[in-house]
Order: structure tokens, then sequence, then C-alpha cells
């Protein structure tokens, strides 16, 4: 029998921490080493794995090819590692969490997850922000969010975990009806929305005329004007209300392109409660549908 390789998590957290926060000198003064020491566990690394796993470009540090395969692998290994570790240091998660969420996912999606979490974990504050997917990106590059669930502009994203498909829907009220030549009354989320901008392309492209007649940030507000007739929307399946209908095809209203999701973090900045949250997270979207998987997608 061949003998097993074991890949040791603390070289792989360092590489996570070298690929993240781009450079062995800001990966050292996260975990607490030298550069030399870094530079050394990305050495014994590449020997384990007997492929390359960065490379220098500019004044960037990148993953190679065979770096951004282990970097999936590796995110996974930390994580499970760190959740293991956490369950037998329950006492150790204290302080502040920041979330990030679209708006539909906080009121659908998550919910349950984060009103559990805080019911087992008094002693964490947690903070959620709700905001458009870009500006959620935005706010974890810069740090003030610890971990984002944000609709993907690209198929590859730094600090991706897992990543799944979402399919937007026509709705309407049930008693909504337009007459054929009409435009399409449309409600929407402010401009940058990822809903919004599908709905426009997919009328664009059959030529139908639209106007936009309600904006807001909120989901209940946007639901609230479908339910009473004022306009059409793109949802998710999960924020259909009752007294609301699918729009089809057949009725002048083409099939939305679908969207990328996905689950973001820095994985050396997260806390202990952090890794736990990301854990619940992780079930809980595993159980909205067959579209989510772990990254390599």
């Amino acid at each position: 029998m061949a003998a097993i390789t074991n890949l040791p998590t603390d070289l792989l957290r360092t590489f996570i921490a070298v690929v993240e926060l781009g450079g062995h000198s800001r990966a050292g003064a996260a975990l607490g080493r030298s550069q030399p020491a870094i530079s050394l566990q990305i050495r014994r690394l590449e020997e384990l794995v007997r492929a390359p796993l960065l490379v220098q470009e500019g004044r960037a540090i990148l993953p190679t090819p065979a770096g951004e395969a282990l970097l999936s692998y590796a995110r996974e290994m930390v994580r499970i590692n760190d959740e293991a570790v956490s369950y037998f240091h329950r006492s150790d998660k204290t302080g502040v969490l920041r979330i990030g969420l679209p708006t539909d996912y906080a009121v659908a999606f998550l919910q349950g997850t984060l009103t559990r979490y805080i019911q087992g974990h008094a002693e964490v504050e947690l903070e959620v922000h709700c905001d458009l997917s870009r500006e959620l990106h935005q706010h974890l590059r810069s740090d003030d969010l610890d971990i984002i669930v944000a609709v993907m502009p690209d198929a590859r994203m730094p600090y991706l975990s897992r990543m799944w498909t979402e399919q937007p829907i026509w709705a309407a009220a049930e008693d909504f009806h337009l007459p054929a030549h009409a435009p399409v009354p449309l409600g929407a989320h402010p401009e940058g929305c990822d809903y919004r901008a599908r709905m426009i392309q997919a009328l664009d492209a059959i030529e139908r005329r639209w106007r936009i007649v309600y904006t807001g940030p909120g989901i209940s507000g946007l639901q609230s004007a479908v339910a009473n007739g004022l306009c059409v929307t793109a949802l998710t399946r999960a924020t259909l209300l009752p007294g609301m209908r699918l729009l089809h095809e057949t009725e002048g209203f083409p099939a939305l392109e679908p969207l990328r999701v996905g689950l973001f973090y820095k994985h050396p900045r997260l806390s202990a409660a952090g890794l736990h949250l990301v854990s619940d997270l992780v079930a809980d979207l595993e159980s909205v549908g067959s579209g989510v998987h772990a990254v390599p997608a």
C-alpha cells in the first residue's frame, strides 16, 4: 500500500493567508510568524503537493493553477479543522460578528439560521447588514464585514467558500392583467441590483417596453407593491407570497438569466464564533436546493 501524504493544517492555513492577504509579510503579521518562516512553510507545502503554488506578478502574489486547485481544498480542510476545535473550545466564542446579506436572503433563507445562532450564542453580538451584492463585496474587502452572502459577477472570486445557482422568477398579483401593448410596470431595488438588471435585459431582448414604477431597497416594500398590483418584479421562489402568481413566457415574460450566489469570508481574520456561523450557513445553504456546491465550481 502506498504511503499516504498528509497536508498539515498549519501549512494550509499559511497558504490561505498568503493568498487572501496578498503576501508573505501580511500573512506573517496575521499569523504571528516571520516572513522567512512563512516562505519555508509554503516551500514545504509545495514539496508535499509536488507543484508550485504561488507566482509573483509585479507586486502581487497570485496562486498558480495548482494553487487555485489547492486553495478550495485548503479552505474546506481548515474550516472543518477549526469547526472541530471550536466544538471543544466553545467558551472562547465571544465578540462581535458582522454578516452581510442581500435583503431577500436575510428574509427568506437565512433568518432561521441567524435566529438559532443568536439563541445558542448569547455571548456573541451579531450585526446584520443588508445591501446590494456589489456593496457587500466591497465591505468584505475593506474588512467592514466578516461574512457575506452575495451575488457573484464572476465565476471565480476571492474569499469564496460555497456557491450555488439561483433562478429568478417573474411575480405579480394573482389578479394582475396587462394589455398586450402596454409597457410592463416594473418594481425593483435601486440601480445596481442584479435582479433589476435581469428583468431589463430580458424585456429589452424581446423588444418589450417597460417602465420602473416602484423603487425601494427593502424586500417587504417590493413584495407589498407586487401583491397590491402596482407592479411586477423578479423574486426568488422563497420570497413569493400568498396573493402572488408566476408570470410565464406565454404572457410575454421571458425566462430570466440565473444568478450565481456565493458565501464569502476571509478565513485568517475569522474568529471561532465566525467559523461556527459559517458551518451553520453551509448546512442551511445545502438544504436550499441542488444548485449548491462547494468550490471549485
